[in-house]
């Protein structure tokens, strides 16, 4: 067998495009597109050799190496391109990492793709100190960078598939009580001085009473409120779909007033935003900075404790998981709805029942 000499020992070849290393590694060695490659095998066994060898040659026949010299400047160029339909925040933030890549990757944005290792990647990311969302963002970011050049077989394999999210610090989220929700409606009405402190203050009461958000009770129009049918048809911006929910009877009043006189197609509230008027309220009451999601929450946290089935809830924030979510968010609040429940599973029988088999 032909033997090879390196500076530290000697290859022997023991087959076709397969060598043995002077302490017994074997390498495999091929040619593609006049190209000479050789790589270990990492395995003294010579069965295991075999196998790795014929995954080297499939891998390196699925490399288009007329794209060998991609650079990484060039592949997030290529990838920007191909994201520009998405929503104008994530373009503007994968804009924002792809920058980053191309500024301060180890090795220089003229690196060659094909020879990214995944250390250049931890590199990358240690650069910076930033929360697990935010992190989270920049992995997402680069493993969508990287698999775009493995579908376009720039390279095989991705050197950020490593990479895991990081899990999510629980957020302390402020949820002001029903009371402090009607304190905060009664003071911004008070505010006689500020021209739209009763439009800010039918938005807020609007959210709180509704359970919807900011952009759903802001593209809300007469012809979405069907009062005869009891329901509201809204649209849930975050996830691009339709739902339906009920005029809650605390709602009913309040919709009618700002309905009447009203095109169809009209906005049903002047203004689109009240975070100034609820931060001032939470000021001069004295209250936690309150936000306009902050009563959103109040809302869902008040119909798990009057007892609303979670499913129920659920549907009426247009989400798919069947309550998932709502547990998982609220759950401190169910505990205490599950014990209040748990009562009702007294061996007694419910003096109302026992009342009926008395009459009967």
């Amino acid at each position: 067998m032909r033997t090879l000499q390196s500076k530290l020992g000697v290859f022997e070849k023991v087959g076709e495009c397969l060598y043995r290393y002077s302490n017994g590694v074997y390498y495999a060695r091929i040619k593609a597109d006049g190209k000479d490659i050789k790589r270990s095998l990492k395995t003294t066994d010579r069965a295991l050799a075999q196998r790795a060898l014929a995954s080297f040659r499939d891998e390196q026949r699925q490399i288009d190496r007329s794209q060998g010299k991609l650079t990484l400047a060039e592949l997030c160029d290529r990838y920007l391109k191909t994201v520009q339909h998405q929503k104008l925040k994530t373009v503007e933030r994968k804009t924002f990492i792809v920058g980053r890549i191309k500024n301060d990757w180890p090795t220089g944005r003229l690196t060659q793709v094909g020879k990214i290792k995944p250390s250049d990647v931890d590199l990358w990311l240690s650069r910076y100190r930033f929360g697990s969302a935010s992190r989270n963002l920049h992995i997402s970011c680069i493993k969508e960078l990287f698999n775009s050049a493995v579908r376009d077989r720039i390279i095989t394999a991705s050197p950020a598939a490593h990479l895991r999210s990081a899990k999510r610090e629980k957020p302390i989220r402020l949820t002001p009580s029903f009371e402090q929700f009607k304190a905060i409606i009664a003071d911004v009405r008070s505010q006689v001085f500020n021209a739209d402190a009763q439009d800010s203050a039918d938005f807020l009461e609007f959210l709180g009473l509704a359970g919807l958000g900011q952009a759903e009770a802001s593209s809300l129009t007469p012809a979405d409120v069907d009062f005869a049918g009891g329901q509201i048809i809204t649209y849930r911006h975050k996830t691009s779909t339709g739902f339906a929910i009920p005029i809650f009877p605390q709602v009913r009043s309040l919709l009618e007033r700002l309905c009447e006189g009203k095109a169809h197609d009209a906005r049903v509230f002047k203004i689109s935003d009240a975070k100034k008027a609820l931060a001032g309220a939470c000021q001069r009451l004295g209250y936690p900075p309150f936000s306009q999601r902050s009563l959103r929450r109040m809302f869902i946290t008040r119909a798990i404790e009057r007892g609303v089935d979670v499913k129920v809830i659920a549907e009426w924030q247009g989400h798919k998981d069947g309550g998932k979510l709502i547990l998982d968010t609220y759950s401190h609040v169910n505990r205490a709805h599950s014990q209040r429940m748990a009562q009702l599973m007294t061996d007694q029988e419910p003096e109302n029942i026992i009342t009926m088999k008395g009459v009967a």
